[in-house]
């Protein structure tokens, strides 16, 4: 029974961390470093409409690092790298997911720069504890600020200045990302469009912006959440028909040309008691991406979950996302015409669980219930409204 009560702690300090349990290969004269990793065997299937599977197998490794300078002031680092296997050799990818270094100054708190996550993030990562999806209604790598990104530098305070336990808040300067690729788009006979190329329309870069967040500890399990965040646009995000190839018909595109785009984000969680539960609640503006590339006016968010960790190792959890697109603008595309105005982007429900073994291995299921429906918008778009499975095994240090 003890092993199982140690258990029940430690998995769901291993969901949060992403890193489990890193392993401690230097400890001397105030200098630590660990490294961490882990190998995932993972396959996926669509169980309706498009009859599909997939192989998404992968590995990553990263460390953590850090050095003690004076009493006062520690310097630290961090680099993640990820490395795809579901191809051939010489066609896979890697990736740096995190690379940064900065320092620690005691209570007044830890400024760094480099590639990270956004400080908005911290209230969106409430609610990414999904098994396999989730985390997707708005936040996004390499979009702005909501997740992983670019050339950002980061403040940092736990405790505020050590004089309030629980409330922590961050600050965070992101520089332009300019990253114009242009869009490659394939028409139909009839004119309209057949195929867009993915990753063009600016979809990957920003301007120069910032984002914050706020966090409170209440004890007991109960924490709250609240982030902004507002950045520039660029030339080809604002006025994307300028960077199509071949050019685009009378000049138009369905994309948002505001001059900024912003978000903010609220969320509440319990973590105690073996149980988790959040919600989250977020706004965006000019930010979020279309299945298409294009850009959404606004959109309303919504994600909750909630989990239980039984002390044997299964850890079920149930979670539903929603991402409302309003105002978009029209288009035609794959045969289909969406006129314009409100309509989803994201919508589903995931039942999974996870089985651990221990914390160094772990296996998992999960079923994503896809409750878009199939009409004039989603075809235009070109949104997948089929339902998915995916099954996966770990091992993790």
């Amino acid at each position: 029974m003890m092993k199982r009560n140690i258990l029940a702690v430690l998995i769901p300090a291993l969901l949060v961390a992403g890193a489990a349990n890193a392993a401690e290969i230097y400890n001397k004269n105030g200098n630590k470093l660990d490294f961490y990793g882990k190998a995932v065997g993972e396959h996926g299937w669509t169980t309706n409409g498009h009859s599909t599977n997939a192989d998404s197998t992968y590995a990553r490794i990263g460390f953590k690092g850090e050095t003690q300078i004076n009493d006062q002031m520690t310097g630290y680092g961090q680099w993640e790298y990820n490395m795809t296997a579901s191809n051939p050799e010489g066609a896979q990818s890697q990736n740096t997911r995190l690379a940064f270094a900065g320092m620690k100054f005691g209570d007044a708190g830890s400024l760094d720069y480099g590639r990270n996550y956004g400080a908005i993030y911290d209230v969106a990562a409430y609610t990414d504890m999904f098994v396999v999806w989730g985390g997707d209604s708005w936040a996004a790598t390499d979009n702005f600020m909501n997740g992983r990104t670019n050339g950002v530098l980061t403040y940092r305070n736990s405790n505020f200045f050590g004089l309030v336990d629980g409330l922590n808040f961050a600050l965070q300067y992101q520089g332009k990302n300019e990253r114009n690729n242009p869009i490659t788009v394939t028409y139909n006979d009839n004119g309209s469009i057949d195929t867009l190329g993915r990753g063009g329309n600016g979809a990957k870069a920003n301007g120069e912006g910032y984002s914050t967040a706020v966090t409170y500890d209440f004890a007991e399990g109960f924490s709250v959440a609240a982030g902004y965040e507002n950045a520039d646009r660029t030339d080809a995000q604002i006025n994307p028909a300028s960077n199509i190839t071949p050019a685009f018909p009378n000049n138009t595109w369905a994309s948002a040309d505001g001059d900024h785009a912003e978000a903010w984000s609220t969320a509440a969680k319990y973590d105690a008691n073996n149980v988790y539960a959040a919600v989250m609640y977020a706004e965006t503006q000019n930010m979020t991406r279309e299945a298409d590339s294009n850009f959404a006016n606004k959109t309303q968010n919504f994600e909750a979950v909630v989990q239980y960790q039984f002390d044997f190792g299964l850890r079920p959890s149930v979670g539903y996302v929603q991402s409302k697109g309003k105002d978009l603008k029209g288009r035609t595309a794959h045969g289909s015409t969406f006129t314009g105005g409100d309509a989803d982007l994201v919508k589903y429900v995931e039942v999974g669980t996870w089985y651990y073994f221990n914390k160094n291995m772990n296996v998992y299921a999960a079923y994503q219930f896809n409750l878009l429906d199939n009409n004039d918008y989603s075809k235009a778009a070109g949104l997948d409204t089929d339902d998915k499975t995916t099954v996966g095994i770990v091992y993790q240090f």
